[in-house]
């Protein structure tokens, strides 16, 4: 009763904690929750080694009693007095249970809950944590039976978050920006694959609750928007390529100096400009006398040296991403003979015989370009990947799977290509 007025403070007159749905789901899980509250309440040292002790106890499935003797020869490496303290407050907090008769530990229900509950957590301490934490817990419901809404819209909330982290880099016309957020996108690409198969078992699901249905059908929008991204970084940034600035006969283009100065120190970078900068910046006022004076300066009168010596970086990085793009344009160019025959000869084709190539990487790269069919805004383009997309082909892509007997590929998407 206690606790319950000492609740009711935080909120204004006449407002029952009990009558907030979100406050009445939290306190039907209390019990739970207080298992969390014990284990997390204090300084970052003692919750760490409260966390270590709960899970080598639950880790014994063989023998999931402990003796005091046992505990202290399995914890033998922890500060015996540290031990018994941490041992003392799980035990008087209901995370572990004494069993008078016997002399043993036990772990209790919530204990198990707790664990189970970190268990996920550590799981997924790599990558995209909470994107792969989130489509788990979805995974795990529907199994059950029980898909959570809350689950759900955390998991459609990190889906447009993602979404407009990966447009404002498009729309910022940074080559470095664009890289960076497709190597996210890759990164999290198998949980929007395996999210996708979760929520399409949802919405076909005839005794799904009509508000879960709603949410599921929003992920799965943002998970085609997601999909639709990887074309997309693919063309940007081959746009980007074409338009680099090669130095002279050295290889080296401004993206590779750009790429190398960023990953200088700062005084490095002082080091190189030191010598660069001749004068210091003099404010001007822009006053119509003083302009035409600063112009004429400018225009006639300035001196400027007429040899400028300066270092450039190593070209090694440039010869590698040369041949990166020759690799990709003679992929691309070869899929378009192939294409152009199937055109020729009035017919279509599978898409796994169109597509499978000696490497998985030319076939990703090549099921990628076919992607683009019929893109409009590819096809204002000036390059091979512009005339493949112009080709009067259309992609047919089925739900099935092919499994082709390839030494790199283990199965890939049935379809047909055909003619318009």
């Amino acid at each position: 009763m206690q606790d319950e007025n000492e609740l009711s403070q935080f909120f204004a007159n006449g407002f029952a904690p009990a009558d907030l749905p979100s406050m009445a789901s939290l306190l039907r899980a209390r019990h739970y929750l207080d298992a969390f509250i014990t284990l997390f309440r204090g300084g970052e040292d003692e919750v760490l080694v409260r966390l270590l002790i709960l899970r080598e106890i639950g880790a014994r499935a063989d023998a999931p009693r402990w003796s005091p003797q046992d505990l202290q020869m399995h914890f033998s490496y922890l500060n015996p007095i540290k031990l018994d303290t941490v041992l003392k407050r799980l035990r008087e907090n209901g995370l572990l249970i004494w069993d008078v008769d016997e002399q043993l530990y036990a772990m209790s229900e919530s204990g198990r809950v707790a664990l189970a509950a970190l268990g996920t957590v550590v799981q997924f301490a790599d990558g995209d944590a909470e994107l792969g934490y989130l489509t788990s817990q979805v995974a795990a419901g529907q199994s059950l039976g029980q898909v959570s809404n809350e689950v759900l819209l955390n998991l459609l909330a990190r889906l447009n978050e993602l979404y407009t982290d990966f447009e404002a880099a498009l729309e910022s016309q940074s080559e470095f920006q664009i890289r960076a957020a497709r190597e996210k996108l890759e990164k999290v690409w198998q949980w929007v694959e395996k999210g996708t198969d979760v929520i399409r078992t949802v919405l076909t699901d005839d005794t799904t609750d009509p508000r879960v249905y709603q949410i599921a059908q929003s992920i799965a929008l943002a998970q085609a928007r997601m999909l639709r991204l990887t074309s997309v970084f693919h063309r940007r940034l081959s746009e980007l390529a074409s338009q680099r600035v090669h130095l002279g006969q050295s290889g080296l283009s401004t993206t590779n100096v750009a790429d190398w100065l960023r990953q200088q120190k700062q005084e490095k970078l002082a080091d190189l400009g030191r010598d660069l900068v001749l004068f210091h910046p003099e404010p001007a006022f822009v006053v119509s006398d003083v302009l035409l004076d600063v112009t004429e300066f400018e225009i006639i009168e300035r001196e400027r040296p007429t040899h400028v010596i300066s270092e450039m970086p190593q070209g090694a990085a440039a010869q590698e991403v040369g041949a990166v793009e020759a690799e990709r344009l003679l992929a691309a160019e070869a899929l378009f003979d192939e294409l152009s025959r199937l055109v020729a000869q009035g017919m279509g084709g599978d898409l796994p015989t169109a597509v499978l190539a000696p490497t998985y990487k030319e076939t990703a790269y090549r099921l990628s370009l076919l992607s683009l069919l019929g893109d409009a805004e590819a096809a204002l383009e000036k390059s091979v990947v512009a005339d493949i997309v112009k080709l009067p082909l259309r992609l047919e892509i089925s739900g099935e799977l092919y499994e082709p007997d390839h030494p790199e590929v283990a199965s890939i998407s049935a379809g047909r290509l055909m003619s318009q």
